[in-house]
């Protein structure tokens, strides 16, 4: 890869690793069977979601050594994995709500621009031998993803029991993006 001219050895490890977690991701993401339900929709998009920011974190504490960092690592990991499973507990049952064609399409067609925005610029985040900046530039379109999908989902009907697990994640990826923006400055990225 032309990106990886230049780089040593552990950094091209850490972003092997990357860019196979946002493969996954994007398939996961793009691929899954979407339903007439805006709840359903947004939970199987969602899952693989939140497993990547799980899976880039776990990365991350492969080759960090700053404490913060490390922190703002394992409380990505530890709010997505709940997150999940609310989801998990809820998707049979929001699934049953559905939606009109109208409200699907306009929800979908606004999901699709918010994701497509999302990969480019997680696919084209800078790479330097900072790992632990790299890692911030990659996470921080994946959380500001996270909260435009949640944001949009809340214009429309949905069941109840999402709306809070919406809330949660804007609430946390906000918190977590404005954490790695002040991390960003202090260590000079």
């Amino acid at each position: 890869m032309n990106r990886q001219c230049g780089l040593n050895g552990d950094t091209k490890e850490y972003l092997n690793t990357y860019y196979h977690i946002l493969d996954n991701m994007i398939q996961g993401m793009t691929n899954v069977k979407l339903s007439d339900s805006i709840s359903h929709n947004f939970i199987v998009q969602m899952i693989p979601h939140h497993m990547a920011a799980i899976e880039m974190s776990k990365n991350i504490l492969e080759y960090t050594e700053n404490d913060t960092l490390c922190k703002i690592a394992l409380d990505i990991i530890r709010e997505q994995r709940i997150s999940i499973e609310n989801m998990l507990c809820i998707e049979d049952k929001c699934s049953e709500l559905c939606n009109s064609r109208r409200n699907l399409y306009c929800y979908q067609n606004r999901m699709e621009q918010i994701m497509q925005v999302m990969f480019m610029e997680m696919k084209c985040a800078r790479a330097t031998n900072r790992i632990s900046c790299n890692f911030m530039w990659e996470m921080i379109p994946h959380h500001e993803g996270a909260v435009k999908m949640s944001m949009t989902t809340l214009q429309f009907q949905i069941c109840p029991e999402l709306v809070p697990i919406l809330e949660s994640i804007i609430k946390s990826q906000k918190k977590g993006i404005q954490q790695m923006r002040q991390l960003l400055r202090c260590i000079g990225c």
